[in-house]
């Protein structure tokens, strides 16, 4: 993204990490935490007045898993089971993330839950707290995605049709094309 933050990309006027927290937030989740590495900043500044907890990942460069693993590290000991969202889904949406939870509920013997559309895995991920310590007790680069490969047995899939699990922007020409396909407008902030 030539070295432009994803998360501030706007829709319909809004930066992604502030909707994706406003709709975990909506959903009733009760911790959420924002994890922010590139333009930190600028990025925690754009979730500044919610009720959540930014934490700054200084070794964002080296993957996402970094960034995962420090969500997890700051979730609450009481925590019975962790969310797992990413800043650049622009549709996610409050009614998205209740059906994981609710499928989550309703998992039975299952440790995760993951949305799958299309034979795809999309997100957001919820895993039990046992998961995350397994994740956590694994190496730097060992995360939710590996974490799964090895436990297929352990998730239970909310087979769905919902495009909003899989959409995300991850080249400059997303913008255009999520926007064409879904009637939405998205954007660069201004000066970004």
């Amino acid at each position: 993204m030539d070295g432009r933050a994803k998360p501030l990309i706007e829709r319909d006027g809004v930066p992604l990490v502030r909707r994706v927290a406003q709709a975990l937030l909506d959903a009733g989740v009760g911790e959420v935490v924002v994890v922010v590495g590139h333009r930190s900043d600028q990025v925690a500044w754009a979730v500044h007045d919610l009720p959540v907890l930014a934490i700054v990942n200084d070794d964002y460069a080296a993957g996402h898993v970094r960034s995962l693993r420090r969500g997890l590290a700051a979730m609450p000991e009481a925590a019975t089971a962790v969310l797992v969202a990413l800043a650049d889904q622009p549709l996610l949406e409050a009614a998205d993330v209740r059906a994981v939870v609710d499928a989550y509920a309703r998992r039975g013997p299952a440790r995760a839950v993951v949305p799958r559309v299309q034979q795809r895995r999309g997100h957001p991920v919820m895993l039990d707290a046992g998961a995350c310590a397994e994740i956590l007790r694994g190496d730097a680069g060992y995360g939710a995605r590996e974490w799964l490969d090895e436990h297929p047995d352990e998730v239970a899939w909310l087979d769905s049709d919902n495009l909003h699990y899989i959409e995300d922007v991850d080249f400059p020409e997303d913008l255009e094309r999520i926007a064409q396909r879904h009637g939405c407008a998205m954007r660069w902030p201004p000066a970004s």
